[in-house]
């Protein structure tokens, strides 16, 4: 962690003065409501952490893929009533504008103990772009800038990157320095055995993570989908299921040079169709009908990958062993999911990188039975694969 947090501000920094805080407020809203509301509890100590020291607190989100335009399904009301009830002790407000003279008026007017939510970043069609207009217009909002949106670090935006550089200090907040604590440390020195478990539907999505991770870990279990590109590699039947092509002879030489560290599934739930009511049956990975297709890894894969994540020291994991949303494909990830909390049990650091890994084990409720939880899926991977992340990088150094 060599950034500067809020930690390090001083109280002179922070008494009276405005602090924009981007912060990942992407959140699911169901009916008008927010339907999950875990990143903006983890948002909250940085906001309550300035609030106590005198701050005045500007805070800043996207919502959605609206398209540089005000949409009211992507409005941020909906989070400012959430934040409101999720914070009764602080009176916060919504302003309907980002920037120009309505937002400015409404920043300088806060009193200090106060938030204020701006709507949604997206609705400004510079933000994707990082309009350095945009970025210095979003600076005058605040006298300093406070950066906790792990989940949206790995984008280089007008209100990730570009207001950094034109508001010192630029420091980042509790959950982006906790993101990066856990994240690092994982890469940098983990407690050993290190165990990497890597699953979602393709290879190429997560093919730079492995390169990144394989000479790192002691063991690299493979489930999901793209365990079928590494069978089809294998010159085994693979039926209907999801197959990348254009990525088997990359995955005949991952296996070529990983040795015994990549364990792949003995077996395999099988159905004719991905649907809860269809006939299912757990076959041996060298037994998949051609008719049929793997939409999870199979029990006894189950209890393979569980015995090896029992004795790690250190586990990371990023993608769903199956189709986790359909049970009964939800069976391999469940396991692991468990798997997770017995070593967690067990004295080991257990970090779940964000993403479909997140969901499923938030809808386990296990989520507060591992080590950490992160915040974001996109940026997880990056900070894994070794990518410098913009939001990060353009802040103060420590």
């Amino acid at each position: 962690m060599n950034t500067r947090t809020v930690r390090d501000l001083s109280d002179d920094e922070l008494r009276g003065r405005r602090a924009l805080v981007r912060v990942d407020f992407n959140v699911p809203l169901e009916d008008g409501r927010v339907g999950d509301d875990t990143r903006i509890r983890a948002a909250i100590p940085t906001l309550e952490t300035l609030l106590t020291r005198g701050a005045r607190v500007i805070v800043m989100s996207h919502l959605g893929r609206p398209k540089g335009a005000p949409e009211a399904k992507y409005s941020l009301r909906p989070v400012a009533e959430r934040l409101a009830e999720l914070m009764p002790r602080t009176h916060v407000e919504f302003s309907a504008a980002t920037v120009g003279d309505d937002a400015r008026g409404a920043a300088e007017r806060l009193e200090p103990g106060a938030v204020l939510l701006l709507e949604n970043t997206r609705f400004l069609p510079g933000e994707e772009a990082n309009d350095d207009a945009l970025a210095r217009e979003l600076a005058t909002l605040g006298d300093l800038y406070v950066n906790d949106a792990f989940g949206a670090a790995h984008r280089a935006h007008a209100s990730t990157e570009g207001v950094a550089r034109h508001l010192r200090p630029a420091v980042a907040g509790l959950l982006m320095e906790k993101e990066l604590a856990y994240l690092g440390r994982a890469l940098a020195e983990p407690k050993r055995p290190f165990v990497a478990i890597l699953g979602g539907a393709k290879i190429s999505g997560k093919l730079d993570v492995i390169s990144a991770l394989l000479p790192k870990v002691d063991r690299m279990l493979i489930g999901g989908a793209m365990a079928n590109t590494f069978f089809k590699a294998m010159g085994l039947e693979t039926g209907k299921s999801l197959v990348e092509p254009d990525r088997v002879e990359l995955a005949k030489e991952l296996l070529a040079k990983s040795g015994d560290k990549l364990v792949l599934p003995t077996d395999a739930v099988v159905a004719p169709t991905l649907s809860a009511d269809a006939p299912t049956s757990a076959v041996a990975r060298d037994r998949v009908p051609a008719d049929q297709a793997m939409f999870d890894i199979g029990p006894e894969s189950v209890r393979h990958f569980a015995e090896i994540v029992r004795g790690a020291k250190t586990v990371l994991w990023n993608g769903p062993m199956g189709v986790f949303e359909t049970p009964p494909f939800d069976a391999g990830t469940l396991g692991v999911a468990h798997a997770l909390v017995e070593a967690t049990k067990g004295g080991a650091t257990t970090i779940v990188g964000g993403g479909d890994s997140a969901a499923a084990i938030a809808q386990a409720g296990l989520e507060q039975q591992v080590t950490h939880v992160s915040t974001g899926g996109g940026a997880s991977l990056e900070f894994l694969e070794g990518k410098e992340l913009p939001g990060v990088a353009a802040l103060d150094p420590a």
